[in-house]
């Protein structure tokens, strides 16, 4: 049995998250999909979640192309593997040939895991999403009447 994983803060939820997971979903009988914790967000990549981890998860969890949910709380992949003992792990190919893949690709080699890299979407990110806001809550803030801004309303 092919039981595949899938992970990925999952902030912000986007067309390159549905992407990931119906594609990782074609390709193994199981599919869980790994959500980073809110805590390992701020810890790994300095970011403050939009959206708390038990949301993320339900937003995950309803899609029907998704079997399992396991939220992370260690940095390390390995971690994950040994709690839920996936035999694929899938990852955006932006990965591929970074240092970060090769990492992985070199400590899943070890313990029996396939990586498969699928297609990333580029049009699309939580990174490119969440700068698209603070550009519109910027220009908002600016255009708001001054009554508005001295009394924090927006």
């Amino acid at each position: 049995m092919r039981i595949g994983y899938a992970a990925g803060a999952f902030d912000l939820f986007h067309v390159g998250h549905l992407n990931l997971l119906r594609r990782a979903r074609q390709q193994c009988d199981v599919l869980i999909a790994g959500v980073v914790s809110d805590e390992m967000l701020r810890e790994v990549k300095g970011i403050e979640p939009v959206i708390p981890t038990e949301e993320r998860a339900a937003i995950v969890r309803s899609l029907r192309f998704v079997d399992q949910v396991h939220i992370e709380t260690s940095p390390s992949k390995l971690d994950a593997w040994r709690e839920v003992r996936f035999t694929h792990f899938f990852k955006g190919d932006d990965w591929r040939g970074t240092p970060k893949g090769l990492l992985l690709e070199e400590q899943f080699a070890e313990v029996g895991v396939e990586i498969t890299y699928l297609p990333y979407t580029m049009h699309t990110s939580s990174t490119a999403l969440r700068r698209a806001l603070a550009a519109i809550t910027a220009t908002s803030e600016a255009t708001a009447p001054a009554s508005l801004q001295s009394s924090g309303v927006h």
